[in-house]
């Protein structure tokens, strides 16, 4: 597979992403927890689907228990950090912390084997990331000095999902089959901790019902197979740009479905965001010369 379609591939999980906020609305008043586990669920139900009708499941025996410990601990850990600092920090503020995610995945990515980190692509995750943020404070509150453990929790969150997508770089060789492995422990271990944390609340319309499938079909589900297809063979540094792109997108499908009203600080946000990326793809173009 050619670098250029990996990373058209791992895009995708971008565009899914996007579709988050909508079908969350659409889960209320599910808890966060709750809903990860039966969205991993499904996600992972799906995944070995696939599996079957491809024959892979003796490919999953051959993978090693540790990068299973990975997997889970990337996708867990991500989601539990991202909704432990929910509850300990303002929302926005910590939203936007754990939205470094993007820019630490291009700075990592200097330091894997057979990567260039280029000044374009720095600055275009810088000048993204300012993008995001403007989307991510509307509305914000401002940060807060009681809320300092909160926003610690962001940062590690950040840091997991980061750590996660460049080390996948270094597990290549690992069948993207095994990422429904990955959301069915995930699943498991949000079950845990929705019985420990959380309060069991079940959708009481088909609307819920129906916005829990697509969350664990698409933005749940689909979008970690196809990210780690993106990364493991993909132009990392500019899939990490390029997800910033997804907190606009996923503000315009709100605004289409009539629950978010169009700002000139998201016009301003759209055009950080693009210029970003468009940065960081022409730096990736100047590198990418001559090779497939």
């Amino acid at each position: 597979m050619s670098k250029t379609r990996a990373t058209s591939i791992g895009f995708i999980a971008v565009l899914l992403w996007s579709l988050l906020a909508l079908f969350t609305v659409g889960t209320n008043p599910v808890p966060p927890l709750q809903l990860t586990a039966i969205c991993f669920s499904i996600g992972g139900a799906i995944g070995l689907v696939w599996t079957a009708l491809n024959g892979g499941f003796y490919r999953l025996l051959r993978v090693n228990w540790r990068i299973y410990a990975f997997g889970t601990a990337g996708l867990f850990g991500y989601h539990f950090l991202y909704f432990s600092a929910l509850r300990s920090a303002p929302a926005a503020e910590a939203g936007l912390i754990a939205y470094l995610w993007p820019l630490l995945i291009v700075l990592f990515s200097g330091l894997l084997p057979n990567e260039t980190l280029k000044k374009g692509h720095i600055i275009g995750a810088i000048i993204s990331f300012a993008g995001a943020a403007m989307i991510v404070l509307n509305g914000g509150a401002g940060f807060q000095t009681d809320a300092m453990a909160g926003y610690g929790l962001a940062l590690l969150c950040a840091l997991t999902w980061a750590g996660y997508s460049v080390l996948s770089r270094r597990l290549g060789d690992t069948p993207t089959d095994s990422v429904a492995i990955f959301c069915l422990a995930t699943a498991a271990l949000s079950a845990i901790a929705h019985l420990a944390l959380e309060t069991t609340v079940w959708p009481a319309t088909t609307l819920g019902w129906t916005s829990i499938l697509a969350l664990g079909l698409g933005p749940v589900g689909l979008a970690f197979y196809v990210w780690d297809i993106g990364v493991k063979h993909g132009n990392i540094q500019l899939l990490g740009v390029a997800s910033y792109a997804a907190p606009l997108l996923s503000t315009l499908v709100l605004i289409v479905a009539g629950i978010a009203e169009a700002t000139w600080a998201l016009l301003i946000a759209a055009l950080l965001i693009t210029t970003g990326a468009a940065l960081a793809a022409r730096a990736s173009a100047t590198d990418s010369k001559g090779q497939p």
